[in-house]
């Protein structure tokens, strides 16, 4: 692995290594254990996102003249894999990952000199603005409307599974300003403001008693069209790029899976079930599926660096790894037992002093569980996937 010979790949994972252990306190590893669904609470990623600003590592994917690190994909690789490891916060900060390299691609200049320094530092949060109660999936259905009101736009209609969208005051948005031709061609990609009149936010709380996910209802709201990337109608362009980054960044699942399953190996143990005939060949059988599953994430990062599209891998890699974290909890369900049943927000809280019912390895155990449940559809469902992995490797 040395696509970059100036680069010494060993020193840089102890850089890595050493940074964690100085950096990540306990109350963000308590974060990231605890997490029970796909993303940690928004007061534990914040305070991760401003550690990582100060060391210049807020923007893992960013080139330095934007104020990355400018890393390669071994680079990025390795830093996602040693943060899944030490249980760092699972942060989803949608601007650095997703907003901040479209903006980069397909912004004017000032709009690069005005959002990209807010990202870095968290002054700017954002909520991604694409799926509706009648388009997730299949995003082109899209219906809000956008409608040409002199130098302005009129939005109407809602979004829906908005991560962290209470907390946002920016967003992306994609939005409907013709119907004309192609459902894909009369899209228009758009940033605003989330304190703009108009604009109410609704709670989704989960299964697992999370509010990771919002509902927001747009009424007559009114948005510049300054504040367009790129053409109008031209949106979908836009959005495939950003999917596509999305997909494949060099980031890695399988360090915060190998996390889990070594938390959850202990769970075992602490439990005195590790000599169980059932628990040895359940995580016999997780243990070999994560060791592919790594393999196949070096595959990716090795066709990234050669510039390559890793085309359906990030559909393969999306689809495993869904269904190894849905097994991972399903065993600590069958190794608990009766003390996953309690619901024990307050107690699972980081630095939290309200004692536990139960031993404290159980409090993220039902949680977890439950929020992984959303796994299998987030990002695009499980039946998605392997219809892209149908068309793209089977031919079919």
């Amino acid at each position: 692995m040395s696509p970059n010979s100036s680069v010494d790949y060993q020193s840089f994972r102890q850089e890595v290594r050493t940074f964690l252990a100085e950096n990540l306190t306990e109350e963000l590893r308590e974060a990231g254990r605890f997490t029970a669904g796909l993303i940690s609470p928004y007061e534990y990623g914040i305070k991760w996102q401003r550690i990582l600003h100060a060391q210049g590592w807020a923007a893992p994917t960013w080139p330095k003249e934007y104020g990355g690190p400018g890393w390669d994909a071994p680079q990025r690789y390795i830093f996602a894999h040693e943060c899944g490891l030490a249980n760092a916060p699972s942060w989803s900060n949608m601007g650095v990952i997703l907003c901040g390299p479209v903006i980069m691609a397909f912004g004017r200049d000032d709009q690069k000199k005005f959002y990209l320094p807010r990202m870095l530092t968290g002054e700017d949060f954002w909520a991604q603005g694409y799926s509706e109660p009648g388009a997730g999936s299949d995003l082109a259905s899209l219906s809000m409307k956008a409608e040409s009101d002199g130098d302005d736009y009129l939005l109407n209609g809602s979004k829906i599974w908005t991560t962290h969208a209470r907390y946002a005051n920016r967003m992306f948005c994609l939005v409907r300003t013709s119907n004309a031709g192609k459902k894909q061609e009369g899209i228009t990609f758009l940033l605003l403001d989330m304190d703009t009149l108009g604009i109410r936010v609704e709670p989704l709380i989960t299964i697992a008693g999370e509010q990771d996910f919002n509902q927001v209802f747009f009424d007559d709201v009114r948005v510049s069209k300054r504040n367009r990337i790129g053409e109008e109608n031209g949106g979908w362009q836009v959005a495939k790029y950003l999917l596509e980054f999305e997909r494949n960044n060099g980031s890695s699942v399988a360090g915060r899976i190998r996390a889990t399953l070594e938390n959850l190996k202990g769970v075992v143990k602490l439990e005195g079930v590790e000599a169980d005939q059932f628990f040895q060949k359940a995580l016999s059988e997780v243990e070999i599926e994560l060791s592919s599953l790594e393999a196949m994430e070096e595959q990716q990062m090795v066709a990234l660096v050669k510039g390559e599209s890793p085309g359906a891998s990030g559909s393969i890699l999306s689809y495993k790894s869904t269904q190894l974290s849905q097994r991972i909890t399903e065993i600590g369900i069958e190794a608990v037992g009766y003390y996953v049943s309690p619901e024990q927000k307050a107690a699972r809280t980081p630095s939290s002093n309200i004692p536990a019912i139960g031993p404290d390895h159980a409090l993220p155990i039902m949680p977890r569980y439950l929020g992984q449940r959303a796994s299998s559809i987030a990002g695009g469902s499980d039946e998605i996937q392997k219809n892209i992995i149908a068309k793209s490797v089977l031919g079919l």
